[in-house]
């Protein structure tokens, strides 16, 4: 199966109606964007627990510490994709090389 028939079958499932999006040129920042919110989220709820425990306020705590990090987060994937990306290819092994 090409990849235009699959295309042509996924259209026909979802009634013709085609999602919006983003262009792929914004795929890097798209990528930064998503995973500094969630490890933000992730290590916000962590850190709160362990600092403060799990009480009545735990939840607004949370928030606050999520809205001081995200765009540190943010900003900080940002800057460190390029060398993590560089990291990966030296530490995956070609195809040719196994």
């Amino acid at each position: 199966m090409t990849t235009t028939t699959r295309r042509q079958g996924t259209a026909s499932r979802d009634s013709g109606k085609r999602r919006a999006g983003l262009p792929r040129r914004l795929a890097p920042l798209v990528f930064a964007f998503y995973m500094s919110a969630l490890m933000t989220l992730l290590m916000s709820l962590v850190i709160t627990a362990v600092n403060g425990g799990v009480g009545p306020d735990y939840l607004a705590a949370v928030a606050r510490a999520y809205v001081r990090a995200m765009p540190v987060a943010f900003a900080g994937v940002l800057m460190v994709r390029p060398l993590v990306s560089r990291l990966v290819a030296w530490t995956i092994a070609e195809e040719r090389d196994r």
